[in-house]
């Protein structure tokens, strides 16, 4: 089951003064820099010691509502997990509604969602 958070995606309303925040003053280093044309949007991959990370996103002009899943604050929370269909059975057995897997556009790793209780969006990411 759960092992570890793989990351956590937050998404800025200004990046370059949130680059400059996670990379100068915490001094997290940076994995990878995508500047994805289609959305007018960054992704910025950041490494933290333990091997686990922080996804930066921005976005033009984000819905300031948190329920949004392109609003500014933390966009969702990843579990690493050996078998993802392992893990969406079991969350399915459990009547928690988990969305159809993908695969990550950069990496080729098998992902999907779900929430938890109170609307969180969390993510499975499969190692």
């Amino acid at each position: 089951m759960l092992q570890a958070i793989h990351h956590a995606a937050i998404i800025c309303s200004d990046y370059a003064k949130s680059k400059y925040f996670y990379c100068e003053i915490l001094q997290l280093n940076v994995i990878a820099e995508h500047f994805r044309s289609n959305r007018q949007s960054y992704k910025l991959d950041l490494a933290l010691p333990n091997g686990s990370q922080i996804e930066l996103f921005s976005f033009a002009n984000p819905p300031k509502r948190p329920s949004y899943p392109e609003a500014c604050g933390l966009r969702h929370l990843a579990f690493l997990v050996d078998d993802i269909d392992e893990v969406v059975a079991h969350l399915t057995r459990h009547q928690v509604a988990v969305e159809p897997i993908r695969i990550d556009e950069y990496t080729a790793k098998r992902f999907t969602f779900f929430a938890d209780p109170d609307g969180l969006p969390l993510e499975l990411y499969e190692k």
